[in-house]
């Protein structure tokens, strides 16, 4: 495993890190997500990324027990979560939900330390954008936080380049803790923010990137191919937006192109999706999920399969997806 520094910043993030999206608690528990920390940790992996919204709360819950359980000295690793959804979506929901105001925004770090029983965050992101709160109020509050000692670092996620523009010149002007990171989608199917959008952005701001989904949901392990298998992420409750893209035929016949050149390289069509995302320099570290410790282990894999990329390789991969790619 390799470390590359987030952003312009000094920390070092392994280049393939684990999320919680999806998994904590609706398919793993406290046991499991114990297993799959030792074992993310055991190969390297020091960053484990989370998000308030996550399960309703409940994602942090499991991951701050496993890391109680593990006793791991605080700073071997680091972990982040987002705001933005809120938990409460029903009843009195005024500034509770979908919002960057500073209200929400004290109160969610709280919320998020108690679940997690830990005394800092590392990495605190603004999990979208809030075009109801004026940039000012937020990019005061996030550097608070890091002020505070609740926080270490800020940053966004899936928010555009002028928006990010926007809270850099803004916490440059005034002196403030700046963004240091955006967490964006970044896939084989899904490209251009992050290659076209943020170009700019990389040299001119120190921007890093904890990018997500390089698995595409499972699209990319080929699993879809033949409908949606019982148990996948596809098929959990809440997740039927999803479904269309991962049955999109065009795609699935592109991931079966896409097996012939895994086989050429001796790996599995999640390591090649996974080392694609993690061969782009720009990208600080590429977040993985799993909910079974075959999945882990198998992903892992991709950290050998980076250097096989050779640019004849990704000009062969390039051909096959980048038609179908947004």
């Amino acid at each position: 495993m390799q470390y590359r520094s987030l952003g312009h910043s000094g920390l070092k993030v392994s280049e393939l890190s684990l999320g919680s999206w999806v998994t904590y608690h609706n398919q793993v528990d406290v046991a499991a997500a114990r297993e799959l920390l030792a074992t993310a940790m055991d190969g390297g992996i020091n960053f484990f990324d989370n998000a308030e919204a996550y399960a309703g709360g409940q994602s942090e819950v499991v991951m701050g027990e496993a890391f109680k359980a593990l006793k791991w000295p605080r700073l071997n690793y680091i972990v982040s979560t987002k705001f933005f959804w809120g938990l409460d979506r029903e009843g009195h929901a005024t500034n509770r939900k979908d919002t960057l105001n500073r209200k929400y925004l004290m109160h969610a770090i709280d919320g998020s330390l108690k679940r997690m029983d830990l005394d800092f965050i590392d990495l605190v992101y603004c999990h979208r954008p809030d075009p109801h709160t004026p940039i000012e109020e937020t990019v005061w509050a996030m550097s608070d936080m890091i002020t505070r000692g609740k926080a270490l670092y800020w940053g966004t996620s899936e928010w555009s380049a002028d928006e990010i523009r926007a809270a850099w010149d803004l916490a440059e002007r005034h002196h403030l803790h700046k963004p240091v990171m955006e967490q964006p989608q970044y896939h084989l199917f899904h490209r251009k923010r992050v290659e076209q959008e943020y170009a700019r952005l990389y040299e001119d701001l120190g921007l890093g990137l904890t990018t997500w989904s390089p698995l595409a949901s499972g699209l990319l392990t080929g699993k879809y191919r033949d409908g949606v298998p019982e148990g996948s992420r596809g098929g959990v409750e809440g997740m039927g937006f999803l479904l269309k893209g991962l049955t999109d035929v065009a795609k699935n016949a592109a991931v079966t192109q896409l097996q012939a050149v895994a086989n050429e390289l001796g790996c599995s069509l999640g390591q090649l999706a996974i080392a694609w995302a993690a061969r782009n320099p720009r990208v600080s570290t590429v977040i993985m999920g799993a909910s079974k410790l075959s999945q882990l282990q198998d992903n892992l894999g991709a950290a050998e399969i980076i250097a096989k990329l050779t640019p004849e390789v990704l000009a062969r991969i390039d051909a096959i997806t980048l038609p179908l790619a947004s």
